[in-house]
């Protein structure tokens, strides 16, 4: 007899269910992108590391050194991805992206260090530097969480 009122808080449903796999494909793409561009700069980065600063100063003031190189090139990765994709500024979204290039970034690690070295992960965890143990970490958590934090807009 009467027709049910919604409130006007509620609002309705504007993705339909055949929607949510292309914006699935969409993150898989752009957090593949992200990982080629981050692995890419990395590469460049690690080659002139190796082949220029350190021979003129120890590894470790070279490694150290690259740091900041490496942050540039993941936020410049990141915006421009981010950027390019046009994705929302929902955290998940970001995330998922971050998330995607942190996965094939694993992926890409290991499979080379049992392609190169003859090592297991344990043997090669214990050949790191001490003295920067937190370093490998760090970048992988800065890679994951650079396609959410620039898109962020710090509003005051």
């Amino acid at each position: 007899m009467y027709d049910t009122i919604h409130p006007v808080t509620s609002l309705p449903d504007k993705t339909a269910a055949g929607e949510k796999l292309p914006a699935l494909f969409q993150v898989a793409k752009a957090g593949t992108i992200y990982f080629l561009i981050v692995i890419g700069a990395g590469f460049v980065l690690e080659v002139i590391r190796y082949q220029v600063v350190g021979l003129h100063v120890s590894e470790r003031i070279a490694a150290i050194m690259e740091i900041p190189n490496v942050l540039l090139a993941t936020i410049i990765g990141a915006r421009w991805v981010i950027d390019r994709f046009i994705l929302p500024p929902l955290p998940g979204i970001r995330l998922g992206v971050g998330l995607v290039s942190l996965g094939l970034m694993l992926i890409a690690e290991w499979t080379l260090l049992q392609a190169v070295q003859t090592l297991a992960v344990s043997g090669y965890i214990t050949t790191q530097d001490a003295a920067i143990p937190t370093l490998p970490m760090g970048a992988l958590g800065v890679l994951t969480a650079m396609p959410f934090l620039v898109g962020y807009r710090w509003e005051r």
